[in-house]
C-alpha cells in the first residue's frame, strides 16, 4: 500500500528545496554582479571542439563589466554589502545542498564507518 501522504510530503520539500537553492543561487549572482564583481567565465578550450565565444567578445564583456563597475551608483560600503550578501547567499545554496546529500546518504556513512 502506498503511503500517499509521504508522498506528498517528499515531493513538496523537494519542490520547496529546489526553490531555495535556485533562489539563494540566483540572488547571489545578481548581488555579486551589484557589488561589481561580474563573474566572467571564459570558456574551456578542448581539441576538436568549437569555441562558442571568442576571445574578441570576452574582452568585449570585460569592457561591458568594467565600465558598468565604475557607472555604479552605490557607495564603497553599499558594494561591499552586497558582496557579503553574494558570500552569504552562495553559502545558503552550499548548505541546502549539503543538508540534501545528508538526509540521502548520512544514515549509511554512520552505517560504513562505524
Amino acid at each position: 500500500m502506498i503511503d500517499w501522504l509521504a508522498f506528498l510530503l517528499v515531493l513538496v520539500a523537494s519542490l520547496v528545496s529546489t526553490c531555495v537553492v535556485v533562489a539563494a543561487y540566483s540572488l547571489g549572482i545578481r548581488l555579486l554582479t551589484v557589488s561589481g564583481r561580474t563573474p566572467i567565465v571564459t570558456p574551456a578550450e578542448f581539441t576538436d571542439a568549437i569555441t562558442i565565444v571568442t576571445p574578441a567578445e570576452i574582452r568585449q564583456a570585460e569592457k561591458r563589466a568594467a565600465k558598468a563597475a565604475r557607472k555604479s551608483p552605490l557607495t564603497e560600503s553599499q558594494k561591499r554589502a552586497a558582496l557579503v550578501g553574494a558570500w552569504a547567499c552562495f553559502g545558503v545554496s552550499a548548505l541546502a545542498v549539503l543538508v540534501g546529500v545528508y538526509l540521502i546518504i548520512g544514515e549509511h556513512l554512520f552505517e560504513l564507518f562505524s
